[in-house]
């Protein structure tokens, strides 16, 4: 019998030190906070193309629910034979971003957020030519963070609302692409790669 209640005593006080720790590592926004936040992609192999992925943000919070911030990407792929002739590609790109936090849930919290940018690729080819694409991107787009400290958490997008893509190539037609999903979520225990995000 002492057993079991020196177990349940335990048990009581491990299940209550671990909800004050949850308490006491509980995230919050507030007006003048920032951030950063990316992710880093790579893929390599034998069977696929060679690629390189780096998107940084940097936000900053108006109030406690809605942030304001610009973004840059830069990204490489070396392609493997194809119908295309493509040797390798390399772009760059910069925007402008609003971010609205609108479900907060512990540490868990959702926002959504529309940004407006640039993009610069230089298509290479393997006879030794080159081509470039100056476009316009505009996104709208669902997202989670996950805080497990008061200042780092993971990223997560859950849904690509809205995605617009026009192209301006030096050598070829001009193109346009836009794409709407609606309920039409991603599964982020099934996705490849997450992002994280450092508050101060």
């Amino acid at each position: 019998m002492k057993k079991i209640i020196l177990l349940l005593v335990t048990v009581f006080a491990f299940s209550y030190a671990n909800a004050q720790d949850s308490e006491m590592r509980k995230a919050t926004f507030s007006k003048g906070d920032m951030w950063i936040e990316g992710g880093i992609k790579l893929t390599t192999g034998d069977s696929s193309d060679d690629y390189f992925a780096f998107t940084p943000k940097v936000g900053y919070f108006l109030d406690k629910r809605f942030a304001v911030g610009g973004d840059f990407n830069i990204s490489s792929v070396s392609y493997l034979p194809n119908a295309n002739n493509l040797d390798q590609s390399n772009s760059y790109g910069i925007g402008v971003f609003a971010r609205y936090y609108f479900l907060s849930l512990g540490n868990f919290k959702a926002y959504g957020e529309a940004g407006l940018g640039y993009n610069h690729t230089k298509l290479e080819y393997l006879n030794g030519t080159t081509n470039m694409n100056n476009g316009i991107k505009a996104n709208i787009d669902l997202g989670l963070n996950y805080f497990f400290t008061p200042k780092w958490a993971a990223t997560f997008t859950l849904a690509n609302i809205l995605s617009y893509n026009n192209a301006n190539p030096e050598n070829g037609p001009n193109s346009s692409d836009l794409e709407v999903n609606i309920n039409l979520f991603n599964n982020i225990f099934a996705q490849p790669q997450f992002g994280l995000l450092y508050k101060w």
